[in-house]
């Protein structure tokens, strides 16, 4: 019998299908004020030793591909969660640190602390949806997402920051904006068109995870974005327990738990790594595990992604586990996104 779908036709629901407009919204606005434009002429002169990437949570993960992006063109990056960097290395706090820092709200007890910590010491960046924030009114320079309001669970903040942060890293490398630009336009049509057959993928997942007890994201490379969040996100908004990681440390033991009540979703990500990961999905399927592949040749329409390339990969690669999220939620019989504990904004450490 087919779960209930009114139970998950609430707010999170339509945080999810505003999505697209989320992300045009983000893009129409993007734009290099004269404080940004100073800040990445100083990082392409080499007037910064190093570029340290911070946020918490969704915001945390979704600085993996300007990472990756920023060490290709040459630059010396450093994640680290923002609980970690005001407590244990603080030592970058100096001048010849570059900070980039993501918080949707920018009121945060990890981004308030950094404020104050800094005390200007490094030159921030800061990519937030609150204009008028602590992170913001601190930072050097602040590049704005346009996602509204939010109910709980980050989706619209979570896409457009990783548009937002596309495009700060393309002017960081010195990268022609109009054809950035032109590849970001693909990302709202692209999210609208999945967002559209909501119903048909929420039936599908629902047959897919009916009886499973362990879920595991993995992927490689800028896929890290999406198995991060989306665990985080399953866990918030479904109260299942699900863990993210690299493909290649699932196969460093917890290739073992897998099971009739397991099941594995592969991202095949970028060209560099995607027939490793189509290697694990064929080991796992040989082995009698239930597995299936996230992205453009995905088996299953629920997981297949329109083909835009590496610009728009890591905005689509959420939009599948939110999904996840909704079949889940359904299948408990709850509201999915509803709050017993946590907050939108987390106040404490």
């Amino acid at each position: 019998m087919s779960p209930d779908r009114k139970v998950i036709e609430g707010a999170y629901l339509g945080d999810i299908l505003q999505q697209p407009q989320a992300l045009e919204n983000t893009l129409a606005t993007l734009g290099s004020s004269k404080e940004l434009q100073s800040l990445a002429a100083r990082l392409g002169k080499g007037n910064f030793q190093r570029v340290v990437l911070t946020g918490m949570g969704s915001s945390f993960h979704a600085l993996h591909p300007l990472s990756l992006q920023l060490i290709r063109h040459g630059h010396t990056a450093v994640m680290v969660e923002t609980s970690e960097l005001i407590h244990y290395q603080t030592r970058f706090f100096d001048s010849q640190t570059l900070i980039i820092a993501v918080s949707q709200s920018g009121e945060s007890a990890e981004m308030v602390r950094l404020t104050a910590m800094n005390r200007k010491r490094s030159a921030v960046i800061a990519v937030t949806n609150t204009a008028d924030s602590a992170l913001a009114k601190h930072a050097s320079a602040v590049v704005l997402t346009r996602a509204g309001s939010e109910f709980s669970v980050s989706c619209k903040t979570y896409v457009t920051a990783l548009m937002a942060l596309k495009w700060l890293g393309d002017l960081l490398c010195e990268r022609d904006g109009v054809l950035t630009r032109r590849e970001l336009g693909h990302a709202a049509p692209a999210v609208a068109a999945y967002v559209a057959d909501w119903k048909d993928h929420v039936e599908c997942l629902t047959a897919e995870l009916r009886d499973i007890r362990h879920l595991f994201l993995v992927g490689r490379g800028a896929s890290l974005a999406a198995v991060g969040t989306g665990a985080l996100i399953v866990k918030e908004a479904a109260l299942f327990p699900a863990e993210g990681m690299s493909s290649a440390a699932f196969r460093h033991g917890p290739v073992e738990m897998l099971g009739q009540g397991g099941f594995v979703a592969v991202f095949s990500g970028d060209a560099k790594t995607r027939d490793l990961n189509r290697r694990l999905l064929a080991d796992l399927q040989e082995h009698g595990g239930r597995a299936e592949l996230v992205g453009e040749k995905g088996r299953l329409k629920c997981f297949r992604l329109a083909d835009h390339g590496d610009s728009v990969r890591s905005i689509l690669e959420i939009v599948p586990l939110q999904m996840m999220t909704l079949a889940l939620a359904a299948l408990a019989g709850r509201e999915p996104g509803k709050f017993a504990l946590a907050t939108k904004v987390t106040t404490t450490e």
